[in-house]
């Protein structure tokens, strides 16, 4: 009985970051669903990141209430520049990117956010090529194959791969209110979505870097989340009331655009936030990285069966290429970990 105990204990991150990719993988479809309906993507990113705040500010007052730092004007600027990149920017990019191109090929170009993080913090001087080492070379070699990758998901076509019919195509082919035809896109559209795409991820990446040094000066995990949110929030509101002055685009009926702010809002950015929280804490950030392919999976598959999406031999070679990049970055990540702990337990 208690071996049975400990083997739940032992899967429950494994099935919790499965269930956070399936959650990942619907939100990317939901959100295509409502760029099809014609529903203002800076509007949704606001209501995404608002519901997000109001789900995180009373988690950090529960359990941030007895250990709270003090908040500083530095503090204060470093969550106004995580909520910019990593919310309102990112939002804005990614989505403007899915509305040009498609779900397979934005979860394929996510896969690149740990090389071009690497990239970024050697440009910073917060990491060392240290290409001496096999880690070194690792990340290197893994950002290398990653962009490769990506040039190759732009540039090459191939034939069709079919996986399966019949198909259910939920999209209806109207010309929406971005100008975007949701069912053909032409190679210049591709190319300006991709430029997107790698925007919000070079966006995400500096994210990643300017929290780091945040959650230095506010250990708070919790308030730093929510403060961030609330940053990104006030952000969103101000960008989507500058693009759309259109009050008939802030409504919310009960249809796809209202499902598309309450999933997105509440599940991906507030749940699924606190998920992620407890499995790093638990296992680690490297442990939570190595599940994102099995989203581009997913997501792949239910666009594929869903969305009338087509599937290239170009578009699997670059995804094979991506993913093979982004274990590669983070076997060197795992390596440098563990040469760090060595140190550490060395010293001590």
């Amino acid at each position: 009985m208690k071996r049975a105990c400990n083997l739940l204990q032992e899967l429950k991150p494994v099935v919790l970051m499965v269930l956070v990719q399936i959650v990942y993988a619907a939100g990317n479809v939901i959100y295509k669903l409502a760029i099809n309906d014609g529903m203002n993507m800076t509007v949704a990113a606001a209501y995404r990141l608002i519901l997000a705040s109001a789900f995180t500010i009373p988690v950090a007052l529960i359990f941030d209430r007895k250990k709270r730092p003090r908040i500083t004007w530095r503090v204060l600027f470093m969550a106004f520049l995580c909520g910019l990149f990593g919310g309102n920017l990112f939002l804005n990019l990614y989505t403007e990117a899915l509305a040009l191109t498609s779900v397979t090929l934005m979860l394929t170009v996510v896969n690149l956010i740990p090389g071009i993080t690497f990239v970024m913090a050697v440009l910073f001087g917060l990491e060392k090529l240290n290409f001496g080492a096999a880690e070194g070379k690792a990340k290197v070699v893994g950002t290398i194959i990653g962009i490769s990758g990506a040039m190759v998901l732009i540039f090459v076509k191939g034939f069709e791969i079919n996986i399966w019919s019949p198909k259910i195509n939920l999209m209806h082919p109207h010309q929406n209110q971005n100008g975007h035809m949701a069912s053909h896109l032409d190679f210049s559209n591709t190319l300006l979505g991709v430029s997107c795409a790698i925007g919000s991820c070079c966006s995400f990446s500096l994210y990643f870097i300017v929290q780091a040094k945040m959650i230095e000066a506010y250990p708070s995990f919790h308030s730093s989340i929510a403060l961030i949110c609330t940053m990104g929030a006030i952000q969103a509101v101000v960008v989507a009331l500058f693009f759309e002055r259109d009050w008939n685009q802030w409504k919310l009926s009960y249809n796809i655009r209202l499902l598309t702010v309450l999933y997105t809002g509440i599940v991906n950015s507030g749940i699924v936030g606190v998920v992620i929280v407890w499995c790093i804490k638990i296992r680690g950030p490297l442990f939570v990285s190595i599940f994102n392919p099995l989203q581009l999976l997913l997501g792949a598959v239910a666009a594929y069966l869903t969305l009338n999406e087509k599937l290239y031999l170009g578009s699997l070679l670059g995804a094979v290429l991506i993913v093979c990049g982004l274990y590669t970055v983070l076997w060197g990540k795992g390596k440098e970990a563990e040469k760090m702990t060595q140190l550490e337990t060395t010293r001590v």
